[in-house]
């Protein structure tokens, strides 16, 4: 299917001013966070907030270390005017590496608006023109029903969430959605959570920890069949934004989901299904030598990019007529030896 399209709003407030956040760690993310921050200078040059990239330092939670160790790497972020702030992971390290969007948001300046991105993103287009509401918080709907997974005889979608929402004694009907039949996953409040923002980052942190946390170490007993790896963060979400009165909110989520922002999740994915002027975005804040030299390092993206395998991987697609799930995508790439990361 192809990309959803969402107009600008009529009328535009002045935006107050906020900082991106994103995890990095050595290796794949670190390659990841150059290419987001060259797209946000690209696409956004007067951008007065900052972008903090949140490095997690090695302790008894990690098996090696998760920091970066490619001095060209760190250069390269900090010419493109990125700030790395270290932070302890107490909790999850690397039993759980999606947890350090959680637990990284303490290190973020206490008070000050953020907008969190998964590193795998790309800045596309304006972002002064987001009509964000940092007191009413939300996250992607660029998702598919990955969580629950319902059982035979199992509890279905109403009992799972309904437990959840109970074991926070938070209000669980005013989280659904009308418009689409009771046991079907879209009726109930799911995010993907490659975007999130609120006013403070440690108010935000410090429930989103709390919630994971129980939900890890001591779920409701309708959750006893599910597997919570690696869906905890997303389980952990919804229950996060609703505590802060948020929830849906179609006019920001539509604009980064498809116009302003783009989570790509792989290059070869990004190739296959996304526009032209994304796949434009990325060849141009890569070409510059200072950060091509930096890039090549990375075998997928020296393929991928430099080697012309992505446009190999882009001609084998109909963007206009792509399949619905995106493992058929995945399954094409593989096929022909085009599945880098």
């Amino acid at each position: 299917m192809p990309a959803k399209k969402s107009s600008q709003p009529k009328s535009k407030t002045v935006q107050e001013p906020f900082n991106i956040m994103a995890v990095v760690q050595g290796g794949r993310l670190s390659y990841e966070a150059i290419l987001l921050a060259a797209s946000l200078r690209h696409t956004n040059p007067d951008f007065k907030g900052r972008l903090l990239l949140a490095e997690p330092q090695m302790n008894h939670r990690w098996d090696k270390n998760p920091s970066i160790s490619n001095n060209a790497v760190r250069d390269c972020l900090e010419m493109l005017g990125a700030e790395t702030v270290p932070f302890e992971n107490e909790v999850f390290g690397c039993g759980y590496p999606y947890g350090n969007k959680i637990e990284a948001l303490t290190a973020l300046p206490e008070g000050e608006p953020f907008l969190f991105l998964d590193t795998d993103t790309l800045i596309t287009g304006d972002l002064s023109g987001v009509p964000f509401d940092f007191d009413r918080p939300t996250a992607s709907m660029k998702r598919e029903g990955t969580w629950p997974t319902i059982e035979l005889y199992g509890p279905g979608y109403t009992q799972i969430w309904k437990s959840l929402y109970e074991k926070f004694a938070l209000d669980f009907e005013s989280s659904l959605d009308p418009s689409h039949p009771v046991e079907y996953w879209q009726h109930y409040l799911y995010f993907n959570a490659g975007f999130f923002y609120h006013r403070c980052p440690h108010e935000f942190g410090a429930r989103y920890l709390s919630y994971a946390q129980a939900i890890r170490d001591d779920p409701p007993e309708e959750l006893v069949c599910q597997v919570m790896k690696p869906w905890l963060d997303q389980v952990a979400l919804p229950l996060t934004i609703h505590s802060f009165g948020g929830g849906r909110i179609p006019e920001v989520s539509d604009m980064l989901d498809h116009d302003v922002t783009c989570h790509y999740r792989v290059l070869p994915l990004l190739y296959a299904r996304e526009s032209d002027h994304v796949v434009q975005v990325l060849e141009e804040v890569a070409a510059p030598n200072k950060i091509k030299k930096v890039l090549k390092q990375y075998e997928p993206m020296k393929r991928m990019i430099f080697q012309s395998k992505g446009q190999k991987a882009r001609a084998m697609f109909d963007r206009d007529n792509l399949p619905r799930r995106e493992q058929a995508l995945r399954n094409q790439l593989k096929r022909n030896n085009l599945w880098l990361r």
